[in-house]
């Protein structure tokens, strides 16, 4: 699992900050939407449409707060030394954890980086080779996995399933 962690932290970091920037752009286009239906509301009666575009002002601000708490825990955990795991060592904050899965399809496997921000976020290998996805502690994934070590099998429920993976490696 040669995957250069400081390099996955830039590209989540990258990625949090246009989420960042796109939910600033949506609350100001929603708030000018809400701003442009209050004055005609006045003359066609119909609040409604600017209330709505309010709440989604209001929506998108509260998510852009979110993602700026996202990166400055980001940002934190990539200053300090980041955290190296023994290849039998236990899953902890930081480290990248191959599992395998079996399937109606067979046999997968996955990546997970064990963060403290960005779940759900997925990033790609270097030169664009291979998916892993970002997982937090407080994440069902992250709970099941947290101490666990190479040859442990979890159960973890996504979607009403109950599934079965094996983990293979942490780094």
């Amino acid at each position: 699992m040669p995957l250069d962690k400081h390099t996955l932290l830039h590209q989540l970091a990258e990625r949090l900050q246009q989420s960042d920037r796109l939910a600033h752009r949506a609350e100001a286009d929603a708030r000018e939407a809400a701003r442009s239906l209050a004055t005609e509301s006045e003359k066609k009666e119909d609040g409604r449409a600017a209330i709505e575009y309010g709440s989604l002002a209001t929506g998108q601000a509260q998510r852009a707060r979110r993602l700026q708490e996202e990166l400055q825990a980001l940002t934190a955990f990539g200053q300090k030394e980041l955290p190296r795991f023994p290849r039998q060592g236990p899953v902890g904050l930081g480290a990248l954890v191959d599992v395998s899965t079996e399937d109606e399809d067979g046999f997968a496997e996955r990546t997970f980086f064990v963060l403290p921000a960005g779940a759900g976020t997925e990033l790609t290998g270097p030169g664009g080779d291979g998916f892993l996805s970002v997982i937090t502690p407080s994440s069902p994934v992250g709970r099941a996995l947290l101490g666990r070590r190479a040859g442990d099998t979890v159960e973890v429920t996504l979607a009403g399933e109950v599934r079965e993976w094996t983990v293979l490696e942490v780094a």
